[in-house]
């Protein structure tokens, strides 16, 4: 009633305050405005000289009103001068601050669903929105199994490295940000600015990755029957399951990655580079890439990695211990690729990790990097940094690396890192059931 307590700050900011209606705009620039005390004792604005018209009437007395208040934030919005402009362009058009704000409030309430591929129901707004990160739809016939053979093969005849495969095809993906379901491999944004100049997916190496697997789309789509063609995106994912195959096939192992395409190549027009800046990775556990010193551990942002990738504990598990050994690592460094045969899937990373033999110890003060040397010699054999140590030392994931380090485990590590990988890679598939 009349006697609630509530922040002090007491008023309505329009003489109709349940009505849709350009009154506080009016009441703004209507009045000049003076600093008050509300009834409870918090400092407020008065318009000087109100109206009777332009009192609010009393919530919860029929018949009385009471006065009318802005904020001195609300002031902001006629004395800042960037902002008196568009309050002003509001005020004077009416029609213009109406379609603004239902903008502006189908974006708050909807930013965290993703894509509008995502939205249900017959009010889906025909209207594509830069803020939804739009990919245009598949307008031509997907490859089939025979093509994605033949792109396959021509991949692997390419040149390029396991680790270019790999290393581009996660930094695709792994933007995928469970949290609002944005990022993801599909629109290949990858290729356009901010990311193709984020310092996690080193630049130099993208633009060789993209230029080769670019040569080969473009041979592919001016070839193709039926109007078949193949987009970037596919092309980076399916590229990254070359690298896979062939990694396993070199640790005796014939494997086939799935691949699903659909996949489609947004454009600049559609890509916002300053809502795609806030995605650029300044932390990486999975590629053994920290930016800067955090004052969080870096274990804790290789965890909040994975939770953004929506991996569980075993998932985040063999996905790192299998991108050390394939050689994901940002520059290439050998923190953490503990085998003498990089570019090799198999589960050496678990299997000296947790060699008993090997002891580990600080190699500087910075907390971050470690030597592990032998016991019995002390000559150094590994470099390893805090989000490799990690599954050493957490006793869940100690319990993960463990199993994964058998003599007999071998194979289930390959099928499991091709099933988290898969899912990392389809991560923003929602067209997919």
């Amino acid at each position: 009633g009349a006697d609630t307590i509530s922040s002090g700050l007491e008023g309505a900011w329009a003489p109709n305050p349940i009505a849709w209606d350009n009154g506080y705009f009016d009441m703004l620039f209507g009045y000049e405005w003076e600093l008050t005390k509300s009834p409870a004792g918090a400092w407020q604005w008065s318009p000087k000289d109100v109206r009777e018209e332009d009192l609010a009437p009393a919530a919860h007395e029929p018949g009385k009103k009471v006065p009318t208040m802005m904020l001195t934030t609300d002031l902001a919005m006629r004395e800042d001068p960037v902002y008196e402009k568009i309050s002003r362009r509001f005020h004077e058009n009416p029609d213009q601050f109406a379609d603004a704000f239902a903008r502006a409030w189908f974006k708050l309430t909807h930013r965290d669903m993703g894509p509008k591929v995502r939205y249900l129901g017959s009010e889906v707004p025909a209207e594509d929105l830069i803020w939804q990160d739009p990919i245009p739809e598949c307008d031509h016939p997907l490859v089939d199994g025979s093509d994605i053979d033949a792109l396959k093969a021509k991949i692997a005849d390419s040149g390029l490295s396991v680790a270019d495969m790999v290393s581009v095809a996660w930094g695709s993906a792994s933007t995928f940000r469970g949290s609002d379901r944005r990022g993801g491999a599909n629109g290949a944004r990858i290729r356009l600015a901010p990311q193709k100049d984020w310092e996690v997916n080193e630049p130099a190496k993208l633009s060789k990755v993209l230029d080769t697997l670019r040569a080969i789309q473009s041979d592919f789509n001016a070839g193709a029957s039926g109007g078949k063609r193949v987009s970037l995106a596919d092309l980076i994912v399916l590229a990254g399951g070359v690298g896979v195959e062939q990694a396993a096939k070199a640790g005796g192992h014939d494997i086939s990655v799935p691949f699903t395409p659909g996949r489609m190549d947004a454009s600049d027009e559609q890509t916002d580079v300053e809502s795609f800046d806030v995605l650029e990775p300044r932390a990486d556990g999975f590629r053994n890439y920290l930016a800067v010193d955090f004052t969080v551990p870096t274990e804790q942002l290789l965890l909040d990695r994975a939770q953004l990738l929506m991996l569980t504990a075993p998932e985040m598990t063999v996905l790192v211990g299998g991108l050390r050994v394939l050689g994901a690592n940002h520059g290439g460094h050998a923190h953490g690729v503990f085998t003498d045969k990089p570019g090799t899937l198999t589960n050496d990373f678990f299997v000296n990790l947790l060699e008993m033999g090997t002891a580990w110890k600080a190699a500087d003060d910075s907390g971050e990097l470690f030597e592990g040397t032998d016991r019995a010699s002390g000559e150094k054999k590994w470099t390893g940094t805090r989000a490799d140590l990690v599954f050493g030392s957490n006793s869940q994931l100690r319990a993960l690396s463990e199993v994964y380090a058998q003599n007999d485990m071998a194979e289930r590590f390959v099928a499991d890192f091709v099933k988290a990988w898969t899912k990392v890679m389809e991560a923003d598939r929602f067209d997919l059931a």
